[in-house]
């Protein structure tokens, strides 16, 4: 063409007078016909050249409606009436011709007839472009991108065979193109009508990747963009609170751009991707189902997934509740008969679903032998065939006999009726796609209608001009489709553009098993992507049960315990961990990844689901333990009493004068001091208390174990006389001559602690984790350590004292008496130690008293059982001589030796030992 063109240019040149320029007329006459020939000559010739270099590489194999003739614009079409290409046979010995197409979709052959169906109601409207007669031309895409390459490309071309970037065809101008149905084939027009800035109003292509402007600029669409549907689906996982999902994906833009947004948006909320698998589009890819998520979200078309479906029901993968993006919800190609037990509960999004008055007439109206296309779709519907020839060889071929009437079986009439049928083609009760295709021609519709009829003076083009419709360019067009806005007739629903799209508002669609096993399409909600966030799901009830179905890696940890991520495995699949002591958890929640730590005066329960109070221990003076405790502090206190009133009663005795009454009177002072002071020990710790306790405890012993180391002059003198070493008897005579500078220096020492760093009640919080232990702090450790220190090193000289005293005979050997109390003591106070720091809260308490009142009992019953068995029961023996040492042996020359001590001793105890023969006599 463009060599044409140039021998046009080169005619007309030629034709100029300005050629040649002679004077003579004749001359120029004969001049300007020899020019004309010539340049006629060389117009053949460029004319002949062009036609022998321009010509076809292949040929396309297009299945088509065309409606062009006497119309005054044309709208384009494109549908993927059949489900896939043909394999050719490779022979490469002919001109190429392109594939052809099998597996016809009754489907999509419904949205075809449709855009028939709408282009005919606007024909014969008087609203709607009165003066306009809209033809066709319809292509089928075999919903594969090489064939809607081909459609676009011949359409563009306005003839059957497509020139690239030339109209090659004379007839009425092409408005737009409406298709071309699936997303990847929409991109691939998409782009090569954006080239030419050529309209295309899409019907079915949702994905998110047509939205982008500056790709494709004059794409526009009257279904949803995929966006609003992934966030429905979305938000849909999160309202049931799904966290363990599975994705299958069509291998196309389709499904690669839904499920990526869909799977952006819930891992951003915590949700959790089972697995991820894909549909490929050339061989069907077999896998299996095993994962533990019961939610399945699928972003596929129909025909990509029906191969899916079969494998499921073949391998009976069942008890999954599938998540239905809107190419397939509504699909009488995957709702099969016998799909239920894997497709029951089916939860989906459709867009808006409309009847269209008059469309089911059309459908069942067909003419079989109007077109190739009708034609296959009547043999495929009946399974038939309407070409007599090749009903009567393939009869021949199965050896079947002709009818009455001479008819071979397998022949169609063409009066069959496709109505009884009831297939899909002619089922009008869920029409969603086939209403967007019917949108799409009418916003066609509208667009045109504006163009024709805007003013001269007011367009919207360069000088306020208008277009003609008669010759209108597609960039014109694309100017009103941009900013049409109508109501769809007989649904009143408002139709404008945002940047291509129309609003995200979507069916919420449940597939219910229905009394006679067939799955029946229930709305159950809505979605609308133009409302608030918190507004936009506006749910029924999805599910027949009482509770929706489960879909968890792990089930929400419960109050008390926290979770325990698995390595190597997603966050969604863990284990839940009881919480430490001390800590709590009080949430049912996957997300409770710590526990929470008690804090301050609380300890957690034994569920750890909450903090509470811990338990104030001290030992109280009416529980059992205090009681008894009690009891025997008391009792000790009135049996020393009783001892004291004892002495007191034989005070003149020879017994208690031997003794020195003073020192144990003073002894048994300090023992009821010991045993009441315990008691102090009792209850719940106050400041005066913790002094008294300490300070008491502290005096007590220091006054007994003073008063046990008090010896009178005689047995400081007797003392002298054995062979103990000056040092020692100057240590003896010295503690036992200033017994009260030692009591003064205790009180004293007492008082300063007292004032400078006193005993004060405490909260013991970390002895027990559970427990608040309520106690006395000494206040001083040094002070504590160096009263007690003293107490020890009187114990330790009085048992000395008394030690080395017991040789002495006299006074009925009280040495010996207070030789066994210190034993006892210092067993006592010794067992104490490793059990007092065994023990904690007010078993220790407990400890302490008992080391007490044992000790007191210990020296109680040592020194004085002896004396108030010879006063109370063995009276007779309560005698001055008795008290007496014997007799110093004649023989000896030394006085106060160990032997005359010895011979003293022997010579009292046989003095003793036939007294009480004697007292025994008399008595018989």
């Amino acid at each position: 063409m463009r060599h044409l063109s140039h021998a046009a240019a080169l005619f007309a040149a030629c034709s100029g007078e300005s050629f040649l320029n002679f004077s003579e007329p004749s001359q120029r006459m004969d001049i300007r016909g020899f020019a004309l020939g010539f340049c006629a000559l060389f117009c053949l010739h460029g004319s002949v050249s062009a036609v022998s270099t321009c010509k076809l590489k292949a040929k396309f194999n297009l299945n088509s409606y065309k409606d062009v003739e006497k119309k005054k614009v044309v709208i384009g079409g494109m549908f993927p009436v059949h489900k896939r290409i043909a394999s050719n046979d490779g022979n490469t010995s002919r001109v190429p011709v392109s594939s052809g197409c099998e597996g016809f979709n009754f489907r999509t052959f419904r949205w075809t007839q449709t855009m028939l169906f709408a282009i005919d109601e606007i024909n014969r409207r008087t609203d709607l472009l009165p003066n306009t007669n809209l033809g066709y031309v319809i292509y089928d895409s075999c919903f594969t991108i090489s064939k809607a390459v081909e459609g676009t490309l011949t359409y563009l071309t306005g003839q059957d065979e497509a020139v690239p970037n030339y109209r090659c065809g004379n007839g009425p101008p092409l408005a737009a193109l409406v298709g071309a149905g699936g997303s990847d084939l929409s991109i691939a027009t998409a782009r090569i009508l954006g080239l030419y800035h050529f309209p295309q109003v899409s019907y079915s292509s949702t994905c998110s990747a047509l939205n982008n402007k500056f790709q494709f600029p004059t794409f526009l669409r009257t279904i949803p963009n995929d966006q609003h549907q992934s966030t429905a689906m979305a938000q849909m996982v999160l309202h049931f609170g799904w966290t363990w999902v599975g994705i299958i994906a069509a291998e196309d833009d389709y499904g690669k751009y839904g499920i990526k947004d869909f799977k952006e948006q819930v891992e951003e909320a915590g949700v959790c991707i089972s697995f991820s698998e894909t549909l490929p589009k050339v061989k069907p890819q077999v896998f299996h189902i095993s994962s533990t998520a019961k939610i399945i979200v699928v972003f596929s078309s129909d025909v990509d997934l029906s191969p899916l479906i079969s494998e499921l029901l073949r391998h009976n993968v069942t008890n999954r509740t599938w998540i239905a993006s809107e190419a397939w919800i509504t699909s009488a190609l995957i709702n099969q008969p016998g799909v239920s037990p894997v497709l029951a509960g089916t939860l989906g999004f459709g867009v808006k679903r409309a009847e269209i008055p008059g469309l089911q007439r059309h459908l069942l109206d067909l003419d079989p032998f109007a077109d190739p296309l009708t034609e296959e779709f009547w043999e495929t519907l009946f399974n038939c065939t309407l070409d007599y020839g090749k009903a009567l060889r393939l009869a021949r071929e199965v050896n079947s006999t002709l009818s009455r009437a001479g008819v071979p079986d397998g022949l169609c009439t063409g009066t069959e009726s496709v109505a009884q049928l009831g297939n899909t083609y002619s089922d009008v009760s869920q029409l969603r796609i086939t209403y967007s295709v019917y949108k799409a021609v009418y916003a066609v519709a509208h667009a045109l209608h504006h163009l024709e009829h805007c003013e001269p003076g007011n367009g919207p083009f360069v000088g306020k001009s208008c277009a003609d419709i008669t010759n209108f360019e597609p960039w014109q067009l694309m100017y009103y489709l941009k900013n049409v806005h109508f109501k769809v007739p007989n649904t009143d629903e408002d139709i404008y553009f945002v940047d291509g799209d129309i609003e995200g508002y979507y069916d919420i669609i449940n597939w219910q098993l229905g009394g006679d096993g067939e799955i029946s399409y229930v709305t159950v909600g809505h979605y609308n992507g133009s409302a608030a966030p918190e507004d936009r799901l506006v749910s029924c009830v999805c599910f027949s049960a009482p509770k929706p179905p489960r879909s968890v890696c792990s089930e929400n940890c419960q109050p008390g315990t926290r979770k325990g991520i698995r390595q190597g495995e997603p966050v969604c699949c863990f284990d839940c961990i009881p919480c430490a002591d001390g800590e709590i958890s009080n949430t049912t929640s996957q997300y409770a990844r710590e526990c929470v730590l008690c804090s301050g005066d609380f300890w957690s329960n034994d569920a750890h689901d909450a903090c509470v109070p811990k338990i104030i221990e001290f030992l109280a003076f009416g529980e059992p333990l205090g009681i008894t405790l009690i009891v025997i502090a008391a009792f000790g206190a009135l049996l020393t009493i009783a001892v004291g009133v004892v002495l007191i009663l034989n005070i003149n005795t020879p017994l208690v004068k031997a003794n020195d009454a003073l020192l144990s009177f003073s002894l048994l002072f300090s023992l009821m001091v010991t045993f009441l002071c315990s008691i102090v020990f009792l209850g719940e710790p106050q400041h005066w208390s913790c002094m008294t306790s300490q300070v008491a405890l502290a005096l007590g012993f220091a006054l007994c174990l003073s008063s046990i180391m008090g010896r009178s002059p005689e047995e400081v003198e007797l003392l002298f006389s054995l062979n103990i070493g000056d040092a020692a008897k100057s240590i003896l005579s010295l503690f036992a001559s200033g017994k009260t500078a030692v009591l003064m220096l205790r009180a004293v020492a007492c008082t300063v602690w007292l004032i400078i760093l006193p005993p004060h009640p405490v909260k013991n919080t970390s002895a027990q984790n559970i427990k608040i232990i309520l106690e006395c702090d000494e206040g001083s450790i040094v002070f504590i350590c160096c009263i007690f220190a003293y107490d020890i090193v009187l114990a330790l000289l009085a048992f000395v004292f008394a030690f080395i005293a017991r040789k002495l005979e006299d006074h009925f050997s009280e040495a010996k008496c207070v030789t066994f109390g210190m034993l006892v003591f210092f067993i006592v106070w010794i067992s104490f130690v490793p059990a007092y720091l065994s023990t904690r809260g007010k078993f220790m308490v407990a400890v302490q008293i008992f080391a007490i009142l044992a000790s007191s009992f210990g020296l109680l019953f040592c020194i004085f059982l002896p004396k108030c068995y010879i006063l109370l029961v063995k009276p007779e023996r309560n005698k001055e001589e008795m008290m007496k040492p014997r007799p110093k042996p004649r023989d000896g020359t030394a006085t106060g030796t160990s032997a005359s001590l010895a011979t003293a001793a022997t010579e009292i105890n046989a003095s003793f030992a036939s007294t009480a023969v004697d007292d025994q006599e008399k008595n018989n």
